[in-house]
């Protein structure tokens, strides 16, 4: 009962070595084909050895088993041919086994004759290669490494197997054919890496383009509206002006002051319009009237419903502005809130309208809080869109983290000052 403890932690060690630390190998076709031909050359090359220094070799096969026996005797070539024959093969499955591959190699090795390491040495190196670079049980694959050197070059009093003259420049060929065409790979697979880097980032762009062509369409038609607004209400006072103009010119003169005000007015907005780009009508639901700061109250009550605590100040002193501008800022709190909403949840919020002597600024401040159900549908543009509808009117927008936890969102818009009366 004693040594249970130690029984455990012998059985979870060996769990742990025995889990594989990186992904299964998924040889394909063409890497079998090309081990299968690669155990194939080197199978040739060690059993013609064996065949021709077979008699040198100290084996001998009982019952379809190779033993080593004593001093070298001829008649050992099928024991030789057998060891070559089996050590070879087996890198057939090279990457499909790295390790298992790697542990037959090595158990054919250690039998083998000092006289004689060209049987197992050349399918020794690739296995081992192999277990370095396919085996996932990295543990035991490193622990069989160490001790393969350990085998074949310092138990084992062996020199190594000497290389023939025909064979040198094979040797020096190989290795340099594949190092470059290894080189060659590595390149194409880098520009088409950039190439495709290169591709999102243009994409990125385009979807960027399109969503800032896209809001700047839409601003166009709400200053549209806002225009024909101006236009309509100038027309309803000139037709009015123009029935009173003889019987009542006091009534008349007023008319007329509406229509040079909202002519003003108008122009405005049409200088606001100009350059944007309009998409190809209005739908029925952009008909209704566009919102101004005399709805931000109406505003902030339907975000209290969603369980925001929002709270609402105005400063300076409070007067008419140009429909673009209300609606801008308008749309600044709306696009600020909704975020409050999407990415605060649980949290306060803050919406400030300050007037000033020769700007407009809107600042909407929350506490910060955890992601609503919304937080992943958001796309990015709902800034993009404020900054392009407040650089119509020369304003400005700043969206900051705060460092005191949740965000910031500042608007300023420039105002004209208004002339005093003679």
């Amino acid at each position: 009962m004693t040594n249970a403890p130690a029984v455990d932690r012998l059985r979870a060690w060996i769990s742990s070595v025995a889990v594989p630390t990186g992904p299964l190998p998924r040889p394909t076709t063409r890497n079998y084909v090309f081990d299968v031909l690669l155990a194939l050359v080197v199978t040739v090359g060690t059993v013609d050895y064996a065949i021709e220094h077979g008699d040198d070799v100290s084996y001998k096969v009982v019952f379809g088993v190779v033993h080593p026996v004593g001093p070298p005797q001829p008649g050992n070539v099928i024991g030789a041919v057998l060891v070559a024959f089996l050590a070879s093969a087996s890198l057939a499955l090279r990457r499909r086994y790295p390790l298992a591959v790697l542990w037959a190699v090595l158990i054919l090795t250690l039998p083998a004759p000092t006289e004689s390491p060209r049987l197992t040495f050349y399918a020794c190196v690739i296995a081992a290669y192999s277990a370095a670079a396919y085996s996932p049980y990295r543990p035991p694959a490193l622990a069989t490494l160490a001790a393969t050197v350990l085998t074949v070059a310092v138990f084992r009093d062996s020199a190594l197997p000497a290389v023939p003259h025909q064979y040198v420049p094979l040797i020096v060929l190989v290795p340099l054919i594949v190092a470059a065409n290894g080189l060659r790979t590595w390149k194409i697979r880098t520009d088409e890496g950039r190439a495709q880097v290169s591709a999102l980032e243009r994409e990125r762009a385009e979807a960027l383009r399109r969503a800032v062509e896209h809001e700047r369409s839409r601003i166009a038609r709400e200053l549209h509206d806002v225009v024909t607004h101006h236009v309509s209400v100038m027309t309803i006072q000139a037709g009015a002006a123009r029935k009173v103009m003889a019987t009542a010119p006091d009534q008349a003169q007023e008319a007329l002051l509406a229509v040079e005000a909202g002519g003003r007015a108008a122009m405005t907005e049409l200088r606001h319009v100009m350059g944007l780009l309009t998409m190809g009508g209005p739908d029925p639901a952009d008909l209704a009237p566009q919102p101004g700061l005399d709805q931000l109250d109406a505003l902030v009550a339907r975000v209290r419903d969603t369980g925001v605590s929002v709270s609402s100040t105005v400063t300076g002193e409070p007067r008419p502005l140009p429909s673009g501008v209300e609606l801008a800022a308008y749309r600044v709190v709306q696009e600020a809130l909704t975020n409050t909403v999407k990415h605060a949840a649980g949290g306060s919020a803050s919406v400030t309208v300050d007037y000033g002597v020769d700007h407009l600024r809107v600042e909407v401040v929350d506490t910060g809080g955890r992601p609503g159900p919304g937080a992943a549908t958001g796309n990015g543009h709902g800034l993009i869109g404020l900054r392009e509808r407040l650089a119509v009117y020369g304003g400005t927008l700043e969206a900051r983290k705060r460092l005191s936890g949740g965000y910031r969102v500042t608007a300023s818009i420039p105002l004209q000052v208004p002339l005093e009366a003679p």
